[in-house]
Parts: structure tokens; C-alpha cells; sequence
């Protein structure tokens, strides 16, 4: 009897092979000296920079982990730490202007790998494909969001079950 893939595995398949294709497109295009692992701190990073504490947990990793990572991008130069200009005790990570060439760089491979994917399995398949992942992550957003936010008024506070 032969069972059938569990649903994690068929989502890690792809995954590898869009992480494999944009390290080896960024390696290409003069960036050898990321690693994939670096790749989950510029996933994370808002336009305009984001607080460690926002890194890590968008990665689902420990402070001190994602830490090492921006550290090592940092010696690299494709990150820079700034003051928070609401808070000056803490720092903001943001992308120098290298790291923004990675940025361009990982869209561009990603977008080529996309249109493979659309011209194998079709462009309304594709489109469906994305747009069902784009739901799952604001659905995952929005828990996130509401998991975080104080209690309102309107809406009473939940306790762990």
C-alpha cells in the first residue's frame, strides 16, 4: 500500500527547488557569500527597515539566531543596524544599498522561476496556485496580528487554551 505525500512534504518540494534556483541565481549575479539561511532575514524585512524581535518571529526563530544572521550580513555590508527614531534604545535593521541589489536580484530569479511554473502548469493554474498562498499568508497575518494586539473593548481577550 502506498500513501499518499502528507501535505508538508509536498510544500517542501517546491520550496527547495525556488531556494535552490535563487542561490544559485544570486551566487551567479556576484552575491557567493550568502547562504540560504541568510536569505530568511531579507524574506522578513520591511521596505523600511525592521526591529530584530519582528525578524525572528516572522521566521520562527529565536533572537539570538536571527542576531547571528543580521550580524554576519552586517560584516558583509548588505545590512546596516540605525537608532529607532521612535524608540533610540532600539535599533532598526534596514538594507544598504547592497543588500537592496540582493533584493532585486532574488525578485528577478523568483519571478523567472514563477513564469517557468506558469508555462509548465498553465497561467490560470499559476495564478490560482498564488492566489490561494497569498490567502493562507494574510489568514496567518491576521492571527499573528490579533495573537499580539492588546485587548479592546470590542474585542474580549483571549486566553491559551
Amino acid at each position: 500500500m502506498e500513501l499518499a505525500p502528507m501535505l508538508g512534504a509536498l510544500l517542501r518540494r517546491p520550496l527547495r527547488a525556488l531556494s535552490s534556483r535563487v542561490a544559485a541565481d544570486l551566487a551567479a549575479a556576484g552575491f557567493a557569500d550568502l547562504r540560504p539561511s541568510h536569505l530568511v532575514v531579507f524574506q522578513g524585512l520591511d521596505a523600511d527597515g525592521s526591529r530584530l524581535t519582528d525578524l525572528a518571529a516572522r521566521a520562527h526563530m529565536t533572537k539570538q539566531s536571527m542576531g547571528a544572521l543580521v550580524d554576519d550580513l552586517e560584516r558583509m555590508g548588505y545590512v546596516e543596524r540605525v537608532p529607532d527614531a521612535a524608540d533610540g534604545r532600539v535599533k532598526i535593521v534596514r538594507r544598504t544599498g547592497r543588500g537592496w541589489e540582493v533584493e532585486r536580484a532574488a525578485r528577478a530569479s523568483v519571478g523567472a522561476f514563477e513564469a517557468e511554473w506558469a508555462a509548465q502548469i498553465g497561467a490560470d493554474r499559476m495564478r490560482g496556485f498564488r492566489s490561494v498562498l497569498e490567502d493562507f499568508a494574510a489568514d496567518e497575518a491576521d492571527r499573528a496580528r490579533s495573537a499580539t494586539a492588546p485587548p479592546s473593548p470590542h474585542r474580549p481577550a483571549t486566553r491559551p487554551r
